[in-house]
């Protein structure tokens, strides 16, 4: 039996679309995750997916892949719908967070900085106070 969580990722990005907010997926990077690993920040990423960020963008019941720019360079990017920790709209924070399962060892990160870490191209803070409203569902 397919699990619920691929459903409930594609039914938040299509609520965040006809609400004319920006999707976007938090994602808990592992070896098995193709992500620009300099924008991978405590083992976190997050990622716009909105349609105007993306191409080729396909949400499947085991994988979420496209391509997009990262500071102008084409990234074919790939995440496991089993590392997908949050789905949100960027204007408001409203979407549903969910358990990561990782099946391989983090990623090394980039260096750490003293600097507050650079988002990737396409983030912005979830909201005001930096905290997405979230659901969590198990």
């Amino acid at each position: 039996m397919v699990p619920t969580k691929p459903y409930l990722i594609r039914a938040i990005f299509e609520w965040c679309v006809d609400q004319g907010f920006t999707p976007y997926v938090s994602v808990a990077v592992d070896a098995r995750t193709r992500v620009p690993r300099e924008f991978v920040r405590d083992g976190q990423i997050v990622l716009n997916v909105g349609r105007e960020a993306t191409h080729q963008l396909h949400m499947g019941n085991d994988e979420i892949t496209f391509q997009a720019r990262f500071n102008g360079v084409a990234f074919p990017v790939y995440v496991p719908v089993d590392a997908v920790t949050a789905v949100y709209a960027r204007e408001n924070g409203q979407g549903m967070a969910f358990e990561a399962i990782t099946r391989d060892a983090l990623v090394p990160e980039s260096p750490a900085t003293d600097a507050p870490p650079e988002p990737s191209p396409d983030t912005q803070p979830p909201t005001s106070s930096g905290r997405p409203k979230l659901t969590r569902v198990k």
